[in-house]
């Protein structure tokens, strides 16, 4: 039994399931046809050209059978990761999702396009570049685990609360992405919102850019947004798509680690004070001045994760004007 699972009692769910959302048809013609095998004793002639659906969202949903919130909370995955990293953490105790649902919240898991169960493109006449993926130097550095010079040692920055001695079952997360993809992942993620209906977003790192571009282009169903060290931002701020909503900004420790961070937690200052001269209720937290020393970019994974989930789902709690 996975680490932090026998402390929990049995959770009781009114219902489970999952759907895709969005994305388009695609016809591919004009490619050459080839002799492939399945298996040592499967094999046939392989045609690529024909018709296709890609850029679909992938969602899976979980709802307490003691719902405790109107709303329902739809995690956001940041970039080249999925779903997956709100499910449990890399040292094996459980994840935001059981988290928030022993809350009382109804969780969507989202998949957004070309991630895990969404699947990918594998022809360039519908995704011209190539993908990216992140190596485990970078992660290393970018989320704030520990100095680059320390990657090798995996010598971790004092008091750092991310499972260093789980780095390798972490790295395992990452995932191909395509960067010119964006507006696909807005068009998903709104496909998402369309079937989910009125909720909560949380929605980290890259995936803040695609959640509040979504609140613009889907006011009447994003509620509020919870930016875990959002990355992104909508390009502009209308008043009718956020006055009266409430955000939280959430940032760990460690911030001024790298001039990358430095920018965007300037970046996120900015924001926020754009959000509220329109008349949205902004609160921002930046864990360490509030005692909370030592978290990563990841603070769904740190070892206090269940500590700032119970933060963010009183939080919640607390926020008005939150009816569905």
């Amino acid at each position: 039994m996975p680490a932090g699972q026998a402390m929990n009692p049995p959770l009781a769910l009114a219902d489970f399931g999952s759907f895709y959302a969005g994305g388009r048809q695609v016809r591919i013609a004009g490619l050459p046809a080839r002799d492939i095998a399945f298996t040592q004793t499967a094999s046939l002639a392989y045609d690529p050209n024909g018709l296709y659906h890609f850029e679909q969202a992938y969602v899976q949903y979980f709802v307490p059978a003691a719902l405790a919130h109107p709303l329902p909370i739809v995690l956001l995955h940041g970039g080249g990761m999925t779903g997956a990293m709100w499910e449990q953490t890399p040292d094996g105790r459980p994840g935001w999702l059981q988290h928030f649902l022993r809350q009382g919240f109804a969780v969507y898991v989202v998949d957004n396009v070309e991630r895990g169960r969404a699947g990918w493109a594998p022809f360039r006449e519908v995704w011209p570049e190539a993908p990216i993926i992140r190596n485990a130097e970078e992660s290393w550095s970018l989320f704030r685990f520990g100095r680059a010079e320390d990657f090798a040692a995996r010598r971790a920055f004092d008091g750092q609360r991310f499972p260093v001695a789980a780095f390798d079952a972490f790295i395992r997360h990452a995932v191909p992405r395509w960067l010119g993809n964006n507006d696909a992942a807005l068009e998903g993620f709104c496909a998402v919102l369309d079937r989910v209906g009125p909720c909560l977003v949380m929605a980290h790192s890259h995936g803040g850019e695609v959640a509040y571009r979504a609140l613009h282009a889907r006011p009447e169903l994003v509620r509020g947004v919870i930016g875990v060290e959002p990355s992104g931002f909508s390009p502009e701020v209308a008043a009718a798509s956020v006055a009266g909503k409430p955000f939280l900004f959430v940032y760990g420790d460690y911030l001024d680690a790298t001039p990358l961070w430095e920018r965007l937690c300037d970046a996120g200052r900015a924001y926020a004070g754009e959000l509220e001269r329109q008349g949205a209720r902004v609160t921002t937290w930046r864990l360490a001045d509030m005692g909370v020393a030592g978290n990563s970019h990841m603070p769904m994974m740190d070892d206090n994760s269940d500590d700032i989930a119970a933060r963010i789902g009183a939080w919640i709690r607390g926020a008005a004007a939150l009816n569905p």
